[in-house]
């Protein structure tokens, strides 16, 4: 007998915090910041504390508790009055102590939610909305790094010992869309903030992923497996899924499901067994003797809070309400917390079109900018083969246009001094030169005539010649389209300079007098 399953997923997320150090060591934390690891010599960014050589004593990172402590207000979490340390004990290569120092009966935030949108029906339309609950989330030190080659293995702790966020969700998801949904929506929460990077290429974002079933209607929590360190947004997509198939393959075969920590091959596309899940006795913590207890008070918790952003969805809601923007532009705008203050500045200084500002930044702006980042990776002879393929997404921090001069070329449009397509050419002018809108018309003598004498002028010549008979004739027998056959030779004989609005009213007049 088939039975309609469910999945129940809580994810264990990785973050490491953008700090300048390390988190209880005071070696330099470039790896996986804005340094690609690659370019870093292995175990280099290391020294005695991160080793635990004899006599060396851990030192708390201020700045990473406060970010931790900042996540935390971001989410609605609270923030205990007091907060402590413990030993997880394990042998491992990764880890120099054979301890990891991390966060198991006091963590540093406790609780807290995160709203996370699901794929609408189209790219266009807005999907549901749904908000995910948080356990908690500990601040911890990272391990090293294993590369594995033939019979041996090699261990880079330049990562060792660097400002790990645990975040840790309840089994509230139900999906894997759910699942990507969310780390997109920690992710965008996060780098909004300032307190992560989030790039999962760098292993700057990794997650474990823990998944059971049962049948629909039940609310009992079966045994599950975890999932670890996956690495990509695909990864956790895909294995989730798999899991999620193999467990209901398993139950109905009448076998039982095992607590396994399993990995995932991404070329076969299966999950397979690394070991029995180990509880939180086998780690044997017990509190560090080296590091006192923090407290963080209600002083410093409501001054952290005022250097937090409005939250992207909270955002989103706002433009869509006070600027009337369309989903398709917020969706856009939001995920990207320097591409919202350039929206805003833009519209400060030219608040009567909201929205011309900002299709002008989400079509135009972005483009010329991701277009610039691919110039910029061809011409790199040091760039990799596919490294115009493979462009980071773009940023405005070379952008040559500061949001005041955009608003100026949105205002000389909205005031007839230039056409629209004459915007998209000094536009593309002003980037490259770096020139203000003003300076471009001007120069080339774009500005528009919205002289109505002396359009009207120019279409009774053009109404008069043989080949404006015909469009003529159509428009008054009811054709509305035939116009457009009588505003070209206007505009054409106005050398571009005409007002088009300008025209379609004289033109429009003077066609009902004949």
């Amino acid at each position: 007998m088939s039975f309609e399953y469910e999945a129940v997923i809580g994810l264990e997320i990785h973050v490491q915090l953008k700090t300048r150090s390390k988190v209880f060591a005071p070696s330099s934390y470039l790896y996986g910041g804005d340094v690609d690891p690659k370019s870093v010599e292995p175990n280099t960014l290391i020294d005695p504390v991160v080793l635990a050589l004899p006599g060396a004593l851990p030192v708390l990172n201020k700045a990473a508790l406060e970010q931790s402590v900042r996540f935390g207000l971001l989410v609605g979490a609270t923030i205990p009055p007091v907060s402590n340390w413990d030993r997880k004990n394990y042998f491992y290569p990764d880890s120099p102590k054979n301890y990891q120092l991390s966060q198991k009966d006091f963590p540093i935030t406790i609780g807290g939610e995160v709203e996370i949108e699901l794929p609408g029906p189209s790219r266009n339309i807005m999907g549901e909305h749904k908000v995910i609950r948080l356990n908690h989330a500990h601040l911890e030190e990272d391990v090293g790094k294993l590369s594995h080659a033939g019979a041996g293995s090699l261990v880079d702790y330049n990562r060792a010992g660097a400002p790990l966020l645990e975040i840790v969700t309840e089994p509230d998801l139900r999906s894997s869309e759910e699942a990507v949904a969310l780390l997109n929506a920690i992710r965008m929460l996060l780098v909004a903030a300032g307190i992560a990077d989030c790039d999962m290429e760098k292993g700057q974002m990794r997650c474990d992923a823990n998944v059971s079933i049962r049948q629909h209607g039940e609310t009992v929590l079966n045994t599950r497996t975890e999932m670890k360190n996956l690495n990509s947004i695909s990864g956790v997509k895909n294995a989730i899924e798999y899991e999620f198939k193999r467990q209901i393959r398993e139950v109905e075969a009448g076998k039982t499901i095992r607590q396994e920590t399993r990995g995932w091959n991404a070329e076969t596309g299966r999950t397979y067994s690394l070991r029995s899940k180990e509880d939180a006795h086998d780690y044997r913590y017990f509190p560090d003797p080296d590091l006192m207890p923090v407290q963080v008070s209600e002083a410093d918790q409501a001054r952290l809070a005022a250097t937090l952003p409005e939250r992207p969805y909270l955002r989103q809601r706002r433009y869509m309400e006070e600027f009337a923007l369309p989903y398709t532009i917020t969706s856009v705008l939001v995920p990207d917390r320097l591409l919202c203050e350039y929206f805003e500045a833009a519209v400060a200084a030219h608040p009567a079109n909201p929205q011309g500002v900002a299709n002008l930044i989400v079509n135009d702006l972005l483009r010329e900018l991701t277009a610039a980042k691919k110039s910029g990776a061809e011409e790199n002879s040091f760039a990799e083969e596919n490294a115009a393929e493979e462009v980071a997404a773009v940023s405005l921090a070379d952008c040559p246009l500061k949001a005041e001069e955009l608003a100026g070329l949105v205002k000389l449009t909205d005031e007839g001094v230039i056409s629209k397509q004459q915007a998209k050419d000094v536009f593309v002018e002003m980037f490259q030169t770096g020139k203000s809108a003003a300076a471009i018309v001007d120069a080339k003598g774009l500005r528009q005539s919205s002289d109505s004498g002396e359009i009207e002028k120019i279409i009774r010549e053009v109404l008069a010649l043989p080949s404006s008979e015909k469009p003529i004739a159509e428009f008054k027998s009811g054709n509305e389209k035939a116009i457009n056959s009588l505003k070209g030779p206007v505009m054409k004989a106005s050398k571009g300079k005409a007002n088009p609005q300008v025209v379609d009213q004289v033109l429009r007049r003077l066609l009902g007098e004949l």
